[in-house]
């Protein structure tokens, strides 16, 4: 924070405001607005909140011109090559790496939590059999109060962190069970015997009539990918948890909030799009020449899933990441992977073309992370269900966050009315 200001002045009015000028760790200033309508009159129009800060964090840092990704002040390239999914969420719950004692107790007690109430189990099963997994899931996660309610004082820190800890403990058993469900599949119970992410596969494919034997190319695969999107500062959905959990909602209520914003297609569904891309070109027998003078084509509704990013302008850090660990694994698949082969050369195609670089059409995280899950034989209606797994834990830190706030307040943007002025009711 620096002492500077900047004077706003209405000429008409005579009426002036002092705006303090606010500077972060990294990235852009900032204008601070909060006595702008108390000393003008007057308040700002930002339709999508494209150019506000609503908050101050430490959590996450992102600077989409340079493409960089920070969390809690480390890069993502070095988070995804040297620690672990659960490493990484004690990082971004608590501030700090933990040191060996650190993570080992935090390890066991997000496995005490593994396990969910057999209510809930009934729960997920009362849902129609085609019910979509995000469905569930939004309406699993948001019941969660009902059954955990020991710990819902928002103003008690102990009880925001167990709540924290229950969530990142259960999402996978209630995204397994999301799935299992939709499959016909009996449930499974957690094995705390695995790892994380390890523990997670067996919930999704085993079945208790034979031994599921693990793929460690696959774990390693979902473990960077859970990394990779452990959280990305205001988004739409974080930004849903925080409006619902500034009005007090409790934990369960402000995560399924942020889960129903990442349902929608415009932020979650962007790696299913990517799937559905490819399977339309093989299914249309174009070749990727065609295809890449159709993506150039204005006049063509046709566009490239999966490429170029809102944020990150240049490229995505995560894509690079990503990009390698979907080569491994899709060279540890084996018999033939036309699906695969087609994104590797729409992927070659597309780098190797100025028209996409010059423009910085590069591949996202998205179109790495739908092969991969695709590759994990992990159905398309469960892509979402997967990101908002790996999210969780950068919802809660950031709710948590929220309410440790000096600053904090219910969320209430305004408007600018555009209907009928006042009427009276005729007769």
């Amino acid at each position: 924070m620096t002492n500077k200001t900047l004077t706003l002045t209405d000429n008409d009015s005579g009426k002036t405001a002092e705006l303090e000028l606010l500077e972060g760790t990294h990235g852009p200033g900032c204008i601070s607005l909060k006595n702008l309508y108390k000393d003008t009159g007057y308040f700002t129009y930002d339709p999508g909140y494209g150019m506000t800060g609503s908050c101050k964090s430490a959590i996450t840092f992102i600077d989409g011109e340079e493409g960089i990704l920070l969390h809690r002040g480390y890069p993502i390239d070095q988070l995804a090559e040297k620690s672990s999914y659960l490493e990484v969420c004690y990082l971004l719950l608590y501030g700090k790496l933990p040191d060996k004692s650190e993570f080992n107790t935090f390890s066991d007690t997000i496995k005490t939590h593994t396990m969910v109430h057999e209510n809930i189990r009934d729960f997920i099963s009362g849902f129609r059999y085609d019910a979509h997994p995000m469905a569930m899931l939004v309406g699993t996660v948001g019941a969660l109060s009902s059954f955990y309610h020991d710990s819902l004082d928002i103003n008690d820190p102990k009880h925001r962190e167990i709540s924290a800890h229950r969530l990142i403990a259960k999402l996978p058993t209630i995204a397994s069970y999301c799935y299992r469900h939709h499959r016909g599949l009996p449930f499974m119970y957690p094995d705390n015997n695995l790892s994380y992410v390890e523990n997670f596969l067996q919930l999704m494919f085993a079945v208790p009539a034979q031994d599921y034997q693990q793929s460690p190319v696959a774990a390693k695969a979902l473990e960077v990918m859970l990394i990779l999107h452990a959280d990305h500062e205001q988004n739409a959905s974080t930004s849903t948890v925080r409006l619902a959990g500034s009005s007090g909602a409790n934990p369960f209520a402000s995560i399924a909030a942020g889960v129903a914003s990442l349902w929608g297609p415009a932020h979650g569904g962007a790696n299913e799009a990517v799937i559905n891309m490819l399977e339309a070109i093989e299914q249309s027998g174009e070749t990727i020449e065609t295809t890449i003078a159709r993506a150039k084509d204005k006049n063509d509704p046709f566009r490239l899933m999966g490429f170029g990013h809102r944020v990150y302008k240049n490229f995505d850090p995560r894509a690079q990441i990503i990009a390698k660990l979907c080569h491994e694994l899709l060279d540890d698949l084996e018999g033939d992977q036309p699906l695969f082969t087609l994104a590797r050369e729409l992927e070659e195609a597309t780098l190797a073309d100025e028209y996409f670089r010059e423009r910085k059409l590069y591949p996202n995280v998205d179109f790495y992370s739908g092969i991969i899950l695709r590759a994990l034989d992990i159905p398309m209606n469960m892509f979402t269900v997967m990101f908002a797994m790996a999210r969780t834990v950068g919802w809660i830190s950031h709710w948590s966050e929220m309410h440790s706030d000096p600053e904090f307040r219910i969320g209430r943007p305004r408007q600018i009315y555009t209907g009928h002025s006042r009427r009276d009711y005729p007769g």
